[in-house]
């Protein structure tokens, strides 16, 4: 590891050194709104790929030392129509027209960061996701952004997927489409599947890194990803993508909209189909889409209404690898048949699956399949030319189940009593069951923007929303049926969770070059949980939390060319439904808090754009595994008092000649918990005891020491695009006890991507892309769960993997009328 870091920041300072010589161009200017004349502070001057500016109170800017051959400005602002100026023309005032057409940017301004947000931000366009979006899920789509690691159960990217970011879990990462939450309220988790093809509806991502500015829905407790599908289309359009590539993996997807209607209205729509058999063994996928978009635009308003929906059918790939299976350790394979018990059938499939590509189940509908619905009706009002006030209302509608088979499992667990035939005595049975959640979850987010247009800009916001998720299980078939009814029933239990945050942002201008931001947020939670579960246990929760989330920050204009800035946040998160269903009466959860420090230092000169960013995110009472047991013996989680993530994170983008582009970025971090107690069940004391261990500062789990994204980008010809695309990620430890048995080896991967777009007479654009994925058949995992216990005198470890796919292809066609 430390020749690749000394090899990237080599070649990093050696970038940032040489290339700024080539720039020889400056321009500057003054941009106003085009009915009153008057300046606009803080609107957007982009020349090119790296270089971008903000004006000052004035409405000035300046951009020096351009590359000679720059020849487009993109001047833009929330609410304002975008100009795209060739610099030769660009006139000592730029006027930009208002318009509500712009509406859709202004709705999610208020949850956004921007340049004097003091936050560590990555804003990821249409464009870039469309080179990536060959099939794979959102996840993989920003695998490239700074400090995210992904993983695949399937393996190569279609079905279950899910990012971590500063080593951060989905549960701590708030997620927003249009502002509005998607994270589940339950498990504060976010399930993609129930999304395919969604990155064909976005228009931008922004991910925030650590507590971000003030958001709705789940807390952001290591980051946020604010997803945009909305987007203004003037003119008529269609579209027909289509991808194919390894493991039998499809895409079809077809858009269209209709463009300005009447100067009033739009209509957008989407449909999507992706299969695939998935790199794991059986682990299929059959996922189908919709999205549907309808606006109003008035002079001084718009409405949109979005309708989508995602249904998902996909073979379980939840187990993983046991390591012995992954290392082809036949001795160690057989050891773990005889430890666990595994029947003929189970064995047979354990000693002759692939080592790579073994999954457990061979049920043949062992699948998980679900339904979900989104409803959004997004408002935006311009109350007057200082005052917009947005108003949204949703709604989301879930059902679905996962079905099982059960071998020789207790008839006892599924409320059925013994069968008795003459003699005999049955207990136990084959059966087939499914676990069902029926959810609906509704709401409202709302802001009041001021804007000045002086030194002072304003958001006052926040939403509310109610989740009522209903859980049970049934029986659908058994050899030994009991006294069973159809569809026996065997728990059933209710959530009802409602949200309410209400927030307060200010952003201003003390000096020509000192911006303060100042952001507050009150949020409560109330949740309910009341009937048996799984196990048959009686659940009764009943809990409400109130929190206060105050966050400040100074932006600081150094010089025209570089910046600096320092924030410090504080954010709560309540406990998930896991931590409260699966916790013990001597052990119960406790809401986290986090404290989060940011400093960055931005830089651009000629055909450079650099930043380095620090971070301490200080943690009192995480909640992390710690081996400990519950009645039924399923892992419950408790509060470590401290714990924190320190880390410095680096991004640079070079233009290395005309035709020729680098974009990279790394992180370099340290993730403790302080004082670490682990505790591994003695099954050899009657009494249920542990073998209790202390082991220090020790690492959190799955956060590895360096991430490093590159994308080297070759464009030969015009419109003919090849990239490098590489990813290293350092070593993860499985869980908290630093333990080099228990973990994931450091991967690199490059994969190579393709674009080339024609632009014939009888068609507006043709797209060729493909994507060659990990081109060198680096063999990792990225994600993986371990186990200990002690039993016979010994202490046994058991670790699981997720194997990814090697060398694999996708290729895709497109075209656009």
């Amino acid at each position: 590891m430390r020749k690749f870091t000394s090899w990237f920041l080599a070649l990093a300072t050696g970038v940032l050194l040489c290339v700024p010589a080539l720039a020889q161009l400056s321009v500057s200017g003054k941009i106003v709104d085009a009915e009153d004349g008057k300046p606009l502070p803080g609107a957007t001057v982009r020349a090119g790929s790296f270089r971008g500016t903000v004006t000052n109170e004035k409405g000035e800017f300046s951009l020096k030392d351009l590359p000679k051959d720059t020849d487009l400005l993109e001047v833009s602002y929330v609410g304002y129509e975008a100009n795209f100026i060739k610099v030769q023309d660009v006139d000592k005032v730029i006027k930009l027209q208002r318009s509500t057409f712009n509406a859709d940017e202004v709705v999610i301004s208020a949850t956004r960061a921007n340049a004097k947000s003091a936050v560590a931000f990555t804003n990821v366009g249409k464009l870039e996701l469309s080179k990536q979006n060959l099939g794979q899920d959102l996840p993989i789509l920003l695998n490239f952004t700074p400090s995210l690691v992904t993983t695949s159960d399937a393996g190569a990217g279609v079905g279950y997927t899910g990012m971590r970011i500063r080593g951060t879990d989905a549960t701590r990462i708030n997620v927003t489409i249009n502002g509005i939450p998607y994270n589940d309220a339950e498990s504060q988790g976010t399930f993609w599947v129930n999304m395919p093809d969604f990155g064909s509806s976005v228009s931008s991502v922004q991910i925030q890194r650590g507590v971000g500015t003030s958001t709705n829905g789940a807390a952001a407790f290591g980051a946020t990803v604010n997803v945009n599908t909305n987007e203004f289309r003037k003119e008529a359009y269609a579209e027909i993508n289509n991808s194919a590539g390894s493991f039998n993996t499809f895409k079809h997807t077809v858009l269209a909209g209709t463009g300005l209607i009447n100067n009033h209205f739009t209509i957008d729509a989407r449909l999507s189909k992706i299969t695939s058999d998935g790199f794991i063994d059986r682990a299929k996928s059959d996922l189908k889409s919709f999205y549907l978009s309808g606006a109003y635009f008035g002079k001084k308003s718009s409405v949109r209404l979005n309708v989508f929906s995602g249904r998902e059918i996909t073979y379980q790939a939840w187990e993983g690898t046991p390591e012995a299976r992954l290392k082809g350790d036949r001795e160690g394979i057989l050891a773990y048949i005889d430890r666990n018990g595994l029947n003929d059938r189970d064995a047979q499939n354990l000693l002759n699956s692939n080592s790579r590509t073994y999954n457990l189940y061979l049920y043949d509908n062992q699948v998980d399949n679900y339904q979900q619905d989104h409803y959004q009706l997004i408002s935006s009002h311009t109350l007057s030319k200082n005052w917009t006030f947005n108003l949204n209302g949703f709604m989301v509608k879930g059902r679905g189940f996962y079905e099982q088979f059960r071998d020789n499992d207790k008839l006892s667990n599924y409320k059925l009593p013994n069968v008795v035939v003459g003699s005999q005595t049955i207990s136990r049975s084959d059966l087939v069951r499914r676990r069902w959640l029926d959810n609906s979850f509704y709401g409202t987010t709302f802001s009041l923007d001021y804007n000045s247009f002086k030194k002072l800009t304003a958001n006052i916001g926040g939403g509310w929303n109610q989740y009522d998720g209903n859980h049970f299980g049934e029986v659908i078939w058994a050899r030994y049926a009991s006294t069973s009814a159809i569809r026996q029933r065997y728990y059933e239990n209710v959530g009802l969770k409602t949200d309410f945050n209400l927030y307060g942002k200010v952003y201003y201008q003390l000096t020509d070059k000192l911006n303060v931001f100042g952001d507050a947020q009150l949020r409560t939670i109330g949740y309910f949980v009341k009937g048996d579960d799984n196990q048959r246990r009686q659940q009764n929760h009943d809990v409400n939390y109130n929190f206060f989330n105050p966050k400040a920050g100074l932006t600081y204009q150094i010089s025209e060319s570089s910046t600096a800035f320092a924030s410090f946040s504080i954010a709560h998160r309540e406990p998930n439904r896991d931590d409260f269903t699966e916790s013990t009466q001597q052990i119960q959860p406790k809401p986290e808090t986090l404290q989060d420090l940011e400093l960055g230092y931005r830089f651009q000169k000629g055909r450079v754009a650099a930043s380095i960013g620090g971070y301490y995110m200080n943690y009192k009472n995480q909640l992390v595994v710690s081996g400990q047991l519950n009645d039924v013996g399923n892992p419950i989680k408790i509060n470590v008092p401290e714990s924190y993530r320190a880390g410095i994170e680096l991004e640079a983008g070079a233009q290395l000649h005309k035709q020729w582009k680098w974009n990279l970025n790394a992180t370099f971090s340290r993730n403790k918990i302080k004082n670490f107690t682990e505790y591994v069940i003695n099954y050899d004391d009657e009494n249920g005891g542990y073998q209790v261990t202390n082991h220090g500062n020790s690492t959190i789990a799955f956060s590895p020491n360096v991430v490093v994204g590159s994308q080297l980008v070759f464009t030969p010809a015009k419109n003919f695009e090849l990239a490098l695309l590489s990813k290293y990620v350092g070593k993860q430890y499985l869980d908290n006890t630093s333990n080099e048995t228990r973990r994931l080896d450091a991967y690199f991967t490059n994969d190579l991507r393709l674009v080339y777009r024609i632009k014939p007479k009888w068609l507006n654009e043709i797209t060729i892309s493909a994507l060659a994925n990990n081109v060198l058949n680096e063999l990792y995992e990225s994600n993986g769960y371990t186990y200990s216990y002690v039993y016979g005198g010994q202490t046994t470890t058991e670790n699981f993997y997720y194997p990814l796919a090697g060398r694999n292809f996708l290729v895709s066609l497109g075209l656009k009328f």
